[in-house]
């Protein structure tokens, strides 16, 4: 898919994939960082909290989750599916837990994270292109004029794609590798990795120890999520499903690579969710958590299917320890979604009330 076709009329906006990207950054004209929540605890990492391990009782499993309705319908669900001779079990085979990315694993405000890094890539890469000072949008990045970049999307656009192409997958792995090592929250000063949820590494531990495969399904690109999530998730890049930039083969120096290209091949993304599930994975999952509207179809597709399901939604109220925003919000809205999950009974995490902590505290 070309990027100008990322605007066709009628095509729902794509988080964080390169139009919706742009979109959420000018739509905050300003970037008021003003708004965000003080820092919270200091020194946090999350590198190795989510290892692997062994099975707990459950009176034991999620401590950072207060024990309410939402951490009761996860345990209850995992108990139910996991129960050898109860009606409701699960072959191990079938249990697929999905789980989006931004907003649902690690935070998404002001902006999606790779925006970030994109924008990062457009300064680092203007040394090798002298003709960009012309250019309208260059002008307004280095100026920080939001306004102006407003005027010249299409622009941005174009040099997004031309900083983030080119290269090898392997050159561009090693790019998000140390862009992560030295890139800090604008407003929280702390490393992006550092700002995932602990109750969500618990929930992706416990769940593991019970013989669930998970998944993150995110509209961001596997790209940019394959090089860390072994890591800081423990999903293998396998696990990772997302919007794809397209590549091709070359030759280079006698040696074959895999060379980046300009334009975007899949958009996984709102009804692209369920069919990037049906392709990378071939099952319908079991359990699937998401926080906004570009998660709704895989919350559908989900709870379609026989047998136990369940659905599950962060909301986002806490702007304290995190951020607060949901119908409004120009990043991460969540409005049909929330709807939906009352009309259908789905579990919502207040992450105010149910969550004793938000990002793990201390280091490793």
């Amino acid at each position: 898919m070309e990027l100008s076709a990322l605007k066709r009329p009628g095509r729902n906006p794509l988080r964080p994939a390169l139009a919706a990207l742009c979109l959420a950054v000018l739509a905050f004209a300003g970037v008021n960082l003003g708004g965000c929540a003080a820092p919270p605890e200091a020194g946090a990492t999350a590198a190795g909290v989510q290892s692997a391990q062994a099975p707990q009782a459950a009176e034991q499993a999620l401590p950072s989750w207060r024990d309410g309705p939402a951490r009761q319908a996860l345990l209850k669900f995992v108990a139910d599916t996991t129960r050898a001779g109860s009606p409701t079990f699960v072959a191990p085979e079938d249990r697929v837990a999905v789980f989006d990315n931004d907003g649902t694993l690690w935070s998404e405000q002001p902006l999606y994270f790779q925006f970030f890094f994109l924008l990062d890539q457009v300064r680092a890469a203007a040394p090798k292109h002298p003709e960009w000072k012309s250019n309208p949008a260059f002008k307004a990045l280095m100026a920080n004029d939001m306004q102006a970049l407003m005027r010249n999307e299409k622009q941005l656009l174009a040099l997004i794609a031309a900083a983030n192409s080119g290269m090898t997958v392997e050159e561009y792995d090693r790019t998000i590798r140390a862009w992560l090592a030295q890139a800090r929250h604008p407003k929280l000063q702390r490393p992006f990795t550092e700002l995932v949820y602990q109750p969500q590494l618990e929930l992706l531990s416990y769940l593991r120890a019970n013989g669930f495969k998970t998944y993150i399904v995110s509209g961001g690109t596997i790209e940019f999520m394959r090089p860390w999530t072994q890591k800081v998730y423990g999903i293998p890049p396998e696990q990772v499903i997302g919007s794809s930039q397209a590549v091709k083969y070359a030759v280079r120096d006698g040696k074959p690579v895999l060379v980046r290209d300009p334009k975007l091949d899949f958009i996984d993304d709102g009804p692209g969710k369920p069919v990037g599930i049906y392709r990378h994975i071939g099952r319908r999952p079991i359990l699937a958590v998401g926080n906004s509207d570009g998660d709704l179809q895989m919350l559908e597709y989900t709870t379609g299917g026989d047998g136990p399901r369940l659905a599950v939604l962060v909301h986002h109220d806490d702007a304290e320890r995190e951020f607060a925003y949901d119908r409004q919000s120009k990043v991460g809205k969540l409005d049909k979604a929330l709807d939906a999950a009352r009309a259908k009974g789905w579990t919502v995490i207040s992450m105010k009330q149910d969550w004793l902590q938000v990002y793990p505290a201390g280091k490793p």
